[in-house]
């Protein structure tokens, strides 16, 4: 009952998605998503990117609606210094060819200052480009590789990256469980063994898998082959049988939703016998859904914010915008996605804001004005945000969840600077 209330909910914001960007955004240039600024207050053009049909949209649908909610809720509060946000939406299918026409439709015919992106390769493949247009791109992407200024100059985003959210979920892993858990009392004479399932094709799953290495060297584990999952994948029974040869003691998930459930439950009922660590964009509240039990327990996983309706400061605009603009999506269906929407979004409105008043709204004076964020906090469980000319990594404090009773519970916030002081200057940009 629950996959097929799950579907028809699916196509319901689906089309609700389809139907917004059909009506507000390109290929039609000059419609907006509000209404017009008052004469004079002038508006701020910015694009965005979803994936609503492609291999990621099992977490893209609720982003995209989390992105259109917070533009709108910050527009009818007035908007960035009296200006209204002019929003251009697409869905481009997570294809990079149609991500790079789209940007430059948004660039040459939209006149956007600023875009905000979706996945790793076409932020990556777009990386140059926006550089060279000086047009700052907030993606949903967080690859450690887009955080160093001296290759990608124009980007950001409001979420710790992948790269040391995977070395924290490793950490907190051999802090907290190997280390103190009855289960490896017995064990502490020997590595712990560490496998990774991952998409060996896709530049998102593949963006933390060096740095996850060099961390479990660092730690001491014994690290396997690693086990190749498509995004999409809805049997990985080969995949653990090949692991299970190995014996692992903790495996890493670095996918999306979908195909992490997939891989949880086929690893416990062929006794796998592992722990898990997810990718924040294998672990939202679907992830207990589709996985039942097998999300229960020793099922660890990266929240770069909080999570949709955890009580924490911000949260209940985001819940009241959500009931006011989208009434017809269950309260119970939204996800953790609306909310990193809502922290990339809240983030560029501080930027903006800064830039206006600085009498430089362009795509320049944005990325000049992310660079004068000190311990920005804007609220939703993020990360105090920082970032400077030679580091966009905006923060240090990663937040480790399990499930239990199908329900997040925070395992604790490590702060990766403090805990490796020597290496975290080392980490910027992979």
């Amino acid at each position: 009952m629950f996959f097929k209330r799950n579907w028809l909910l699916t196509m319901a914001i689906l089309m609700l998605l389809l139907g917004v960007i059909t009506c507000t955004g390109t290929p039609a240039p000059g419609q907006a998503t509000t209404a017009a600024p008052a004469p004079g207050a002038g508006e701020i053009k910015i694009g965005a990117l979803y994936d609503l049909t492609g291999p990621t949209s099992d977490v893209g649908k609720d982003y995209a609606l989390g992105i259109q909610e917070a533009i709108k809720c910050l527009n009818e509060a007035g908007g960035v210094n009296g200006k209204l946000i002019k929003l251009a939406q697409a869905d481009y299918g997570y294809r990079v060819p149609e991500a790079l026409t789209t940007y430059k439709r948004y660039r040459d015919f939209d006149k956007i200052i600023a875009l905000l992106g979706w996945g790793t390769g076409d932020t990556a493949a777009l990386s140059p480009t926006v550089a060279n247009d000086k047009i700052p791109d907030i993606s949903a992407s967080y690859s450690g590789e887009l955080s160093n200024p001296a290759k990608a100059p124009y980007n950001f985003y409001a979420a710790t990256d992948y790269s040391t959210n995977a070395r924290a979920a490793l950490t907190t892993w051999y802090d907290e469980v190997w280390k103190k858990d009855p289960r490896f009392a017995s064990e502490q004479g020997r590595k712990p063994r560490f496998e990774l399932f991952y998409s060996f094709a896709t530049p998102y799953s593949t963006a933390p898998i060096k740095a996850l290495k060099e961390q479990a060297e660092l730690l001491g584990f014994e690290v396997g082959k690693g086990q190749d999952v498509s995004l999409t994948a809805l049997d990985t029974k080969s995949q653990v049988l090949a692991a299970k040869d190995f014996k692992p003691d903790l495996v890493w998930h670095g996918n999306t939703t979908g195909s992490v459930a997939t891989a949880l439950k086929d690893a416990k009922a062929l006794g796998l016998g592992a722990d898990h660590i997810v990718n924040n964009w294998g672990f939202d509240e679907n992830l207990p859904r589709l996985a039942g039990e097998a999300a229960e327990g020793n099922v660890y996983g990266i929240g770069v914010t909080a999570f949709y309706g955890e009580s924490v400061p911000g949260m209940d605009k985001v819940i009241e915008c959500a009931k006011k603009y989208n009434p017809s999506v269950p309260q119970e269906a939204r996800l953790i996605r609306t909310v990193q929407a809502w922290a990339n979004v809240l983030a560029l409105a501080e930027a903006l804001k800064r830039a206006d008043k600085a009498g430089s709204l362009s795509g320049t004076g944005v990325k000049d004005a992310f660079e004068t964020f000190q311990n920005v906090d804007v609220g939703l469980g993020v990360t105090p945000l920082s970032y400077t000319a030679s580091d966009h990594r905006p923060g240090s404090l990663v937040r480790v969840y399990k499930f239990q009773g199908g329900k997040p519970v925070l395992v604790k916030t490590i702060d990766m600077k403090e805990r490796f002081p020597n290496e975290w200057g080392k980490w910027v940009g992979y």
